[in-house]
């Protein structure tokens, strides 16, 4: 097959970008109270209690930030493509549970996981964000007309009825030291219903993939993705430092290989280290966020100041503001590209959230071969 044909390739996080999907701020909505989300947002937020569409100020505010970021990477040569976004402002049900509204399409991460020539649509745990695949169903089915080669998959839906999660995990009130002690033990909102997993828990290591355990992936989850992925090694961790576990890379992220930055506040356990010591790869603390605090609305912490993009092994894409993580990056010699976006954060995310991987200049190879 020629070359021109491979439009689906992608084996890890830090390989030659060349195509990438990047999300869209149009319509997105602050979903109404449930379960799953309801456990995400911290007790002291301004979003508790709000829901419905986002002001058009701010969305136009995000729109002009990503396609900013756009513009930035088609100059380095990186082809982009944008989804299509749905009308999220409308009631959705399925026979088990009804909703108010959907959540946007700005997080492209969370929905779609690739990994060599597949991309794989996650079953996601909130039920606002049961219907986020189609946004991006019209550009996953012209890579696979055109590409041969490609293999278009998506999980078994979850039913996400009642069962799917803890009654009693959220009384009003039930403060950090509590959420951490939670998290040490892995006990987490979601139960083990059925297998639930966020594209955006899994990291790619050629043959291995890492993946977190927390709120938005389960270990039924991480079974599932095991026996999908019988050439891959597939390995669980998670942060006890994290009170809302949510997504795995504003903790740990690969910058090249052998190298990773974790969150101090959230380092991985020793007993899970030993794959990465055993390989030679290095794991070192992140540096500080430049900001005390997420901006207004916005579900994440201020550590998307590490949820870098890296368009090549000497090359990161880290927000403008964040000017501590671009020193250490810059300092790790790391060419620096500074994108502005933080008025974006509450749309789903920071700067690899709102990407995802179409096509990297990479091959299948095994990182760690001592295990």
């Amino acid at each position: 097959m020629s070359k021109e044909k491979i439009i689906v390739n992608s084996w890890n996080e830090w390989d030659p970008l060349k195509h990438v999907i990047v999300g869209r701020a149009d319509g997105c909505c602050i979903p109404p109270p449930e379960p799953a989300l309801d456990a995400k947002v911290p007790e002291d937020s301004d979003m508790k209690g709000k829901y419905g569409p986002r002001t058009k100020e701010t969305v136009d505010k995000a729109n002009e930030l990503l396609d900013n970021f756009v513009s930035i990477l088609e100059k380095r040569g990186i082809k982009v493509d944008r989804p299509k976004p749905l009308n999220f402002n409308q009631k959705i049900s399925t026979p088990d549970w009804e909703t108010d509204s959907m959540f946007g399409c700005m997080p492209a991460r969370d929905v779609i996981l690739t990994v060599g020539n597949e991309m794989l649509e996650a079953t996601m745990s909130y039920r606002c964000r049961w219907f986020e695949y189609l946004n991006y169903r019209s550009l996953i089915q012209n890579y696979y007309n055109l590409d041969p080669n490609m293999k278009h998959e998506a999980a078994p839906k979850p039913r996400l009825t009642d069962a799917d999660y803890r009654k009693d995990y959220l009384s009003d009130k039930i403060g950090i030291q509590k959420r951490l002690e939670w998290t040490a033990k892995k006990f987490f909102v979601t139960t083990e219903e059925e297998p639930l997993f966020d594209a955006a828990d899994v990291l790619r290591f050629g043959k291995d993939l890492i993946v977190q355990h927390g709120f938005t992936t389960n270990l039924k989850g991480v079974d599932w993705l095991k026996r999908h992925f019988k050439d891959h090694r597939v390995h669980a961790v998670n942060f006890p430092g994290d009170p809302y576990p949510i997504h795995i890379d504003a903790t740990f992220t690969p910058i090249r290989e052998g190298l990773i930055i974790n969150n101090p506040q959230r380092r991985l356990p020793e007993e899970q280290r030993k794959i990465f010591e055993d390989n030679n790869w290095k794991i070192i603390d992140a540096a500080q966020p430049a900001h005390n605090s997420p901006p207004p609305l916005c579900y994440s912490s201020v550590w998307l100041s590490m949820n870098v993009l890296v368009l090549d092994p000497k090359t990161v894409c880290v927000e403008k503001s964040e000017v501590y993580q671009a020193e250490q990056l810059d300092k790790l010699g790391m060419e620096v590209v500074p994108v502005d976006l933080r008025d974006a954060y509450a749309f789903g995310g920071g700067l690899h959230c709102c990407t995802a991987d179409v096509y990297r200049e990479s091959k299948l190879q095994d990182y760690f071969p001592k295990q």
